[in-house]
């Protein structure tokens, strides 16, 4: 199944925290239950994206490490 998200974010080059504040923004103008798809490049943002979802209503959706870059997809809850 093809997820297709209705914001994309390319945070290359970011360190942590950056990635996941910029997502936060992000989320934070978004309607419930939208798309938003991540792209970091930070090793950090495994952890910090995970932890995230725990602690609020959002949900990975999916998430993939690639050679040179995570990339996530969120729905915003």
């Amino acid at each position: 199944m093809m997820i297709t998200p209705d914001i994309e974010l390319d945070l290359s080059g970011l360190s942590c925290p950056m990635p996941l504040l910029k997502a936060k923004l992000a989320l934070n103008g978004m309607e419930k239950e939208q798309i938003l798809k991540v792209i970091a490049t930070d090793s950090a943002s495994e952890k910090d994206f995970h932890m995230f979802v725990k602690q609020t209503n959002n949900e990975i959706l999916e998430f993939r490490k690639e050679k040179q870059a995570y990339s996530y997809l969120i729905k915003k809850g």
